[in-house]
C-alpha cells in the first residue's frame, strides 16, 4: 500500500497533516503530534499584531532610553535598524527542522501587506520547508470595493514568492465573488498550494452582560461538503496543489477529499477533541478503506472524483441546489 503524496513539491509520507494550532505552538508539541504520525506539520502561526507589538516595545525602550541617558544614545540602533523580530517564532522553526525527519511548514497570520517579505524571508533562513500564509482581514469599509480586497491578497503573494524561494501556500476563506478567478490569480502569482478553507471565528453576543465576546466552536465534518465541491470544481481548473482543512475527522474523511482532487488533508480540530495520537485512527481508517476497496495507492484515487471526472459535473453546481429541494418536495408529507 503506498500512501505517500506529494504537497509543494514536498514528499509525505501519507496525506494527513498536522494543521497549525496551540498543539504546534511548541517543540514538545510538535515532536508529539511527529511521533503521532503527521505527514508534516504547519506551525502556529506567527500574528503580524505579535511583530507590531515587538517592534513598539522595542521603539519605546529605545525613546526611554535616548531621554535619561543621552550620552548612551549613541550605541543604541534606531529602531528602523534594528529588525528584532519574532525572535522564538525562528527558533522554533531552526529547532523543529534539526528535530524532525518530516516537513515543517511555517504560518504567517495579517492583514497589511508590510511586514510580510521581511519575515517571510527570515523564516525562510530559519530553515521552513514552505510557507503557509493565512490573509486574514475583514473590510468594513463603504469606500472598499471588492476588487481592491481581491488585489490586496494578490499584493501579498506577489510580493512573497518573489522574495523567497521555499514553496509558498495561501490559506483562503471561501468567500469570494469568483472563487475560482481568485485561485487561478494567485497560482499566476507564483502560490503553489491553496488551503480550503479558512475559518473565520465569529463573535457573539452576552445577552445579560451586553458585551461582545469571542467564541470558538471547533470544525466537524458537517463543514466538508463546502470544501468538498470547491476542491472539486478547483483541482480541475488550477495546477496549484490543494489541501482540505476543517472538517477532517476519520479516514473516509480524507478519502472523499482526496477523491475530490486534494493533494493532502490538514487536522486540527479533531486531535483538540481527542488527542494528538488520534492521528494513527485515522490513517488506520484510511488504510483499512483503500485496502477493503482494492486501491494500491493514494495516488490512484486522486482527483477521480473532480468536477472533470465524474459522470454529472452539474451535481457540484446550482443544478445540485435544484434536485435538492426537489427531493425535499418529494419527501414533505402532504
Amino acid at each position: 500500500m503506498n500512501l505517500s503524496t506529494r504537497y509543494l513539491g514536498l514528499e509525505l509520507k501519507h496525506p494527513i497533516v498536522a494543521s497549525s494550532s496551540p498543539q504546534s505552538k511548541s517543540l514538545d508539541g510538535i515532536r508529539r503530534l511527529a511521533d503521532a504520525g503527521a505527514a508534516a506539520i504547519t506551525l502556529f502561526s506567527l500574528f503580524e499584531e505579535q511583530i507590531e507589538h515587538e517592534m513598539a516595545l522595542l521603539g519605546e525602550m529605545l525613546d526611554m532610553g535616548a531621554d535619561s541617558f543621552a550620552e548612551a544614545s549613541r550605541y543604541l540602533p534606531e529602531p528602523e535598524k534594528y529588525h528584532r523580530g519574532p525572535d522564538e517564532y525562528l527558533a522554533l522553526i531552526s529547532d523543529a527542522k534539526q528535530s524532525l525527519e518530516i516537513p515543517v511548514i511555517a504560518s504567517l497570520n495579517g492583514f497589511s501587506s508590510g511586514g510580510w517579505v521581511e519575515y517571510a524571508k527570515q523564516i525562510e533562513q530559519a530553515g521552513a520547508d514552505a510557507l503557509e500564509l493565512n490573509v486574514n482581514w475583514i473590510e468594513t469599509s463603504c469606500a472598499v470595493t471588492g476588487k481592491e480586497v481581491e488585489q490586496r491578497y494578490i499584493d501579498v503573494a506577489k510580493a512573497v514568492c518573489g522574495a523567497v524561494k521555499i514553496p509558498v501556500a495561501v490559506k483562503i476563506g471561501p468567500y469570494f465573488s469568483s472563487l475560482a478567478h481568485m485561485a487561478l490569480q494567485l497560482e499566476e502569482e507564483g502560490v503553489r498550494g491553496l488551503v480550503l478553507f479558512n475559518r473565520f471565528y465569529q463573535p457573539d453576543i452576552d445577552l445579560e452582560t451586553r458585551e461582545v465576546v469571542s467564541s470558538l466552536d471547533l470544525s466537524t465534518n458537517t463543514e466538508l461538503r463546502l470544501r468538498l465541491r470547491w476542491t472539486a470544481i478547483l483541482s480541475s481548473l488550477v495546477k496549484a496543489d490543494l489541501v482540505v482543512t476543517g472538517g477532517i475527522e476519520k479516514g473516509t474523511d480524507v478519502v472523499k477529499c482526496l477523491m475530490a482532487g486534494a493533494k493532502a488533508t490538514a487536522v486540527a480540530s479533531i486531535l483538540l477533541k481527542h488527542g494528538i495520537e488520534h492521528i494513527k485512527h485515522i490513517l488506520a481508517d484510511l488504510t483499512q478503506w483503500l485496502e477493503e476497496h482494492g486501491e494500491v495507492s493514494v495516488s490512484a484515487i486522486q482527483g477521480t472524483m473532480n468536477q472533470q471526472r465524474v459522470a454529472d459535473p452539474a451535481a457540484f453546481e446550482r443544478a445540485n441546489y435544484m434536485n435538492v429541494l426537489k427531493s425535499l418536495e418529494e419527501e414533505s408529507p402532504d
